[in-house]
Parts: structure tokens; C-alpha cells; sequence
């Protein structure tokens, strides 16, 4: 097996294993939660996405996100501390950065 597959594995596992400890999900549910973000994640180092994810107010969020460096403004140096739990992406409709719950991500159209 590859260190890339290897890595990527490691990942998925790491974020099951977070949402079944901190969102009590079932291991079956945090896995398929977890690829979906995994799945999402390398597809917008590539491209533009279109994604829905459910916010914290209950609503459901259409959203159009991007991790490709060539769409993305220049980040300056940020000391922010880590948040394994979201997300960021970069909203090409706004033209901001955003981010999601990881377990609050419910589809990729």
C-alpha cells in the first residue's frame, strides 16, 4: 500500500472516530460522513464545487467552494489555531472564506 493511501486512510479513520466520540454517531454513519469530506476536500483542490451542508441554525446551506490556489485571493500569515471539527473552503460567491461542521455536510451535487 502507498503512504498517499495510507495517509488518506489514516484521515477518514481519524474523522470517524472524532464524530463517533464528540457527535455520537454510529461508526457506519461516521464513516460515510467522513469519506463525503475526504471526497469533497480533493475535489476542490481541483475545482470549483457545488455542496450542501446543514448550518448551525438548522438551516441548509448551498454552497459553491474552492481549495484551488489559482482561484484563491493570497493569505497573509495567520496564527489561528487549528479546528479539526470544520472545514474551510473558499466561497466563490462571496468571495470570502467560510467554513463548515466536518458532521454537518450532507451532500455533494
Amino acid at each position: 500500500m502507498s503512504t498517499n493511501i495510507k495517509n488518506q486512510m489514516r484521515e477518514v479513520m481519524n474523522l470517524a472516530w472524532q464524530l463517533v466520540k464528540r457527535n455520537g454517531f454510529s461508526m457506519s454513519e461516521a464513516l460515510r460522513i467522513a469519506w463525503v469530506n475526504m471526497k469533497l476536500k480533493a475535489q476542490m483542490k481541483s475545482k470549483i464545487v457545488k455542496f450542501y451542508f446543514q448550518k448551525v441554525d438548522g438551516s441548509v446551506r448551498e454552497a459553491f467552494g474552492t481549495l484551488n490556489e489559482k482561484m484563491m485571493p493570497e493569505t497573509k500569515g495567520d496564527n489561528r489555531k487549528k479546528n479539526d471539527t470544520v472545514q474551510t473552503y473558499f466561497d466563490t460567491e462571496i468571495g470570502e472564506f467560510r467554513c463548515y461542521k466536518k458532521a454537518n455536510l450532507l451532500k455533494i451535487a
